[in-house]
């Protein structure tokens, strides 16, 4: 069963809710193709049969419902889990969904992720990689990830687009570079607070092969006892508790980092769904069957372990 782990689905709706906020990142997020109108689904349907996939798990971020007014953030996450929920139940062999939580709020995100796993019928919880300016290792979010661990449910980590908080990365960097480093920067804050192995039945799903992880571990693994000593494990080994999307813009030798350092075993196939359409969405998929790798290798990362982590059956 062909999964895309990383596909994203903003309706004009939920869009307009996020601005009415105040988001600033939402209006980035309109006419990309990425809606919830009857031509742009039959359109991203025929991209999933040509590439031959069989079921895309919706997220919402870097688009979150992410607001200091706790109301409001309770609102939006409400209203897209709902939406979501509806889309997966008219499209069952199409569509699933990560949750999406009314964040930095811990007691609402906690009652939301109760309801979306619970009555909705969603796969785990997607969050960005900081949430306003909040590292994700914080102790908000223990409490959040303590109940994923309990349950063994997914947590999907995304580029949150705030450049990783840093001055130096300018606009013109948001996502070519900036991107990557956010995913390096929370998966690598997500190691040294030994969360990998403080819950080990929390499945931690990081984007783009895992930014710079796959030329970084080695490194971290020799500058840890010394930099960061009360970090519970070695960074390599912690990052093999993790699994991550093989979104890397058709770029072979970063596959082949990936699945040497990380595991193939633990890439799981993602395309970034509007941000590589057309011929870049075919390409998500093709990349991995000219990699060369073992052909186990392939039909895992390309058909099984996505179901497998997911805990998703074909429909009857």
């Amino acid at each position: 069963m062909r999964i895309d782990v990383h596909a994203h689905l903003w309706s004009e709706e939920y869009l307009h809710l996020l601005e009415s906020f105040g988001s600033t990142e939402a209006p980035a997020h309109h006419r990309l193709g990425a809606g919830s109108t009857s031509e742009e689904l039959d359109q991203r349907f025929a991209l999933m049969d040509k590439a031959g996939i069989d079921l895309q798990v919706l997220s919402t971020p870097p688009a979150s419902p992410h607001f200091e007014d706790e109301a409001h953030a309770v609102e939006a996450a409400t209203w897209v889990n709902n939406e979501y929920a509806e889309l997966t139940n008219r499209y069952p062999d199409r569509f699933r969904a990560f949750a999406t939580l009314p964040l930095p709020h811990t007691d609402a995100a906690l009652a939301e992720l109760t309801r979306a796993l619970d009555e909705l019928g969603m796969l785990g919880v997607a969050i960005t990689t900081d949430v306003l300016g909040q590292a994700i290792d914080g102790p908000a979010f223990l409490p959040i990830y303590e109940e994923l661990d309990r349950r063994g449910s997914v947590l999907y980590v995304h580029p949150a687009g705030t450049r990783a908080q840093s001055e130096l990365i300018s606009e013109t960097m948001t996502w070519s570079i900036g991107a990557p480093i956010e995913d390096t920067v929370a998966l690598t804050h997500l190691i040294l607070a030994g969360i990998p192995s403080r819950f080990p039945n929390l499945k931690i799903l990081g984007s783009h092969l895992g930014g710079a992880l796959p030329m970084t571990l080695n490194r971290m693994d020799r500058q840890q006892p010394w930099e960061s000593p009360n970090t519970p494990e070695k960074p390599s080994l912690a990052a093999r508790r993790m699994w991550f999307d093989t979104v890397a813009h058709n770029h072979i030798p970063a596959l082949h980092a990936a699945a040497e350092t990380l595991g193939a075993d633990h890439l799981v196939l993602g395309t970034d769904f509007p941000y590589q359409s057309g011929e870049a969405f075919q390409e998500a998929v093709t990349y991995i069957e000219r990699a060369n790798l073992d052909d186990a290798d392939t039909t895992a990362i390309l058909d099984t372990t996505a179901a497998n982590l997911l805990g998703v059956t074909p429909p009857a």
